[in-house]
């Protein structure tokens, strides 16, 4: 259980003995650290069947990727994590599946937050003119210059030869090509 300033822990350690909590810490550093005195230890001290309880979930961290790494050590530990006030319960199979969804609903979450990250970002990129991907292997002109090969019925493993190409760029070079004249 984590203490803010002045706070009254009375309701939170009532909580946690009636949930049959055996040892009771107290931390003083905020949910929000990871380098945290109490927690630190209570997590690496964890084994097989025990359990560890929180009255609140933000008590464990207030950051999605921290609560995913100390739900890992909790699983990696063979111990079983609940928490008292969202009422989740991993010692129990509907627990389990519970916290799975929630995991799964967060990595979701988390994934749509890279994604749009990412497009908004690439957004920027172009608005100052660049583009993403590769850079073109051959100028418009040696483009030009192989379409014009192939139009003049040079076979297309003789131009790939000579301009170290593999034959199927020259035939997708040479369907983009076809396929812009036709728009």
């Amino acid at each position: 259980m984590s203490r803010a300033e002045g706070q009254d822990l009375t309701p939170q350690v009532g909580a946690l003995e009636a949930a049959g909590c055996r040892r009771i810490r107290e931390e003083r550093a905020s949910g929000g650290r990871w380098g945290r005195p109490e927690l630190t230890p209570v997590l690496g001290r964890l084994t097989a069947g025990d359990v560890l309880v929180v009255w609140k979930l933000d008590c464990l961290s207030r950051s999605l990727k921290d609560l995913l790494l100390i739900l890992e050590r909790i699983t990696a530990a063979g111990a079983g994590f609940r928490s008292l006030t969202e009422a989740i319960d991993t010692t129990v199979p509907a627990g389990r599946m519970m916290m799975m969804q929630m995991l799964g609903a967060f990595a979701e979450y988390e994934r749509e937050m890279v994604k749009e990250r990412t497009q908004a970002g690439l957004k920027a990129t172009r608005a100052q003119g660049r583009h993403g991907g590769r850079r073109p292997r051959f100028s418009q002109a040696q483009r030009a210059e192989i379409v014009s090969m192939l139009t003049a019925g040079r076979p297309a493993a003789e131009v790939a030869r000579l301009f170290q190409l593999h034959r199927a760029t020259i035939s997708r070079l040479n369907a983009a090509s076809r396929q812009a004249q036709a728009v």
